[in-house]
């Protein structure tokens, strides 16, 4: 009797918790919750101070190494997108976004909240929504702290092959300083669970931003498309995160489970396409003094609008400054 008794009151206990425990376990799955909830813990040997100075000597590194975009209009435009992100997010310290000039199609981001983009990525991006949902998936990668955390998951293994020093020998010690010269790897090339994780929240913080969260989808399923009919290619765009038909599938599935649908979102806005065509015109005329000369040289046809030095107008400039919304059937 004894028994039957402590087991009732381990069921009953058990009832009692189980909402408090699929409460907890949910939470990251719940939209309402973002700002309330901590995404970044786990296993870290960095401190948030040391993350944020960590990731700004490599962010000053790749300024140094690469050319960013200084043009005011381009380089605010996706900033105001972005901290407009990151305000819908889980993100507690300040985030840096800068464009760099890169005909590949690529965005990444650092720990400690330096978040950089392609106007490759731009050109690509067909709306605004798209651009947005491959920006909310890097700042879930900040907000998550998956740089540190994967970082430190190298160091363990790290630590872990110390023995193999005085049991292997000089081929144990091979083993070791492999192992720390592909730490720094981790900062950027993260875990699938990883990725999933950052295309679970990216997902939540793009649909609080009021965008439509299918776009997310729809950009990731494009490039998908693209190594499909031509191999290769996502060797050379995202290929530290690639969009398997897997987190593609899992992505629409989050999208029906968890987020509520509303009257409408925002898919694009005539800004987006005026700093689109903005870029292509300041790439246009770069191309000719980097093209060979020898090599014809072709002209699309445009619009037939010009301005007063004689540049091309991608839109006519009185054009209402209005999003273009989706609304549901």
């Amino acid at each position: 009797m004894r028994r039957v008794y402590l087991r009732s009151l381990a069921l009953a206990a058990a009832l009692i918790l189980l909402p408090v425990w699929v409460a907890a376990k949910d939470k990251k799955k719940d939209p309402d919750e973002i700002g309330n909830r901590d995404v970044g813990k786990g296993v870290n040997f960095y401190s948030l101070e040391k993350e944020i100075a960590l990731g700004k000597a490599y962010a000053q590194e790749i300024e140094r190494q690469a050319k960013i975009v200084d043009d005011p209009v381009i380089s605010e435009y996706v900033n105001r997108i972005g901290q407009n992100l990151v305000r819908n997010s889980d993100v507690k310290i300040p985030v840096t976004i800068k464009v760099i000039d890169s005909d590949e199609v690529n965005a990444f981001a650092l720990p400690g909240g330096f978040f950089f983009i392609n106007t490759g990525l731009l050109l690509k991006a067909e709306t605004e929504a798209e651009l947005a949902g491959v920006m909310a998936h890097e700042i879930a990668h900040i907000a998550a702290r998956h740089g540190t955390r994967q970082a430190t998951r190298g160091q363990i293994i790290n630590l872990a092959s110390i023995p193999l020093i005085f049991m292997g020998g000089w081929t144990g010690y091979g083993i070791r300083q492999g192992a720390s010269v592909l730490i720094p790897i981790g900062f950027l090339k993260f875990s699938r669970a990883f990725e999933e994780e950052a295309d679970l929240l990216g997902l939540q913080y793009l649909y609080k931003a009021g965008y439509d969260p299918t776009a997310f989808v729809d950009f990731f399923e494009k490039l998908l498309a693209a190594e499909k009919r031509k191999p290769g290619t996502m060797s050379k765009i995202f290929s530290s995160h690639p969009p398997t038909g897997s987190r593609i599938t899992n992505a629409q599935k989050n999208i029906q489970e968890i987020l509520e649908a509303k009257p409408e979102y925002v898919v694009t806005t005539s800004e987006f396409n005026k700093v689109k065509a903005r870029l292509a015109m300041m790439q246009n005329r770069r191309a000719p003094e980097e093209a060979d000369a020898n090599r014809p040289t072709l002209r699309k046809k445009g619009s037939g609008r010009v301005d007063s030095e004689g540049n091309e107008k991608p839109k006519a400039e009185d054009e209402e400054e209005r999003p273009t919304l989706k609304r549901r059937n």
